[in-house]
């Protein structure tokens, strides 16, 4: 039984929380699964809006499907909460990464401009 399945039996007898929901974001990255990744830590930061560490992996993710726009709005909130709880290694991370997902944008942009 995978980390994947054992967190999914997890859920499924409810357990749910939002430390669950980033294992299993977690995992789901792991395995190249950033679909799956995304909806799980979309749940995380819900539950927990507080939780810095999702919100950088809920970033990653959002750019992993080349959805820049959601990644740099998930990485903005990371960075807000990291800030406020004073976790300054977590904001520059997501800096670093902030900056890379508007790097994309702005490729997917000028892409999809050219006729």
């Amino acid at each position: 039984m995978s980390i994947i399945d054992n967190f999914e039996a997890m859920l499924a007898r409810g357990q749910d929380s939002a430390l669950l929901r980033y294992g299993l974001g977690n995992a789901y990255l792991k395995a190249q699964q950033p679909d799956r990744a995304a909806e799980h830590l979309a749940l995380a930061v819900r539950q927990d809006p507080d939780y810095s560490a999702a919100w950088k992996l809920y970033g990653q993710a959002l750019a992993a499907l080349a959805q820049h726009t959601q990644a740099i709005d998930a990485f903005d909130q990371g960075i807000a909460t990291a800030q406020r709880k004073g976790d300054i290694q977590a904001a520059k991370e997501m800096r670093v990464f902030r900056k890379r997902a508007a790097q994309g944008a702005i490729r997917t942009d000028v892409l999809t401009s050219i006729p």
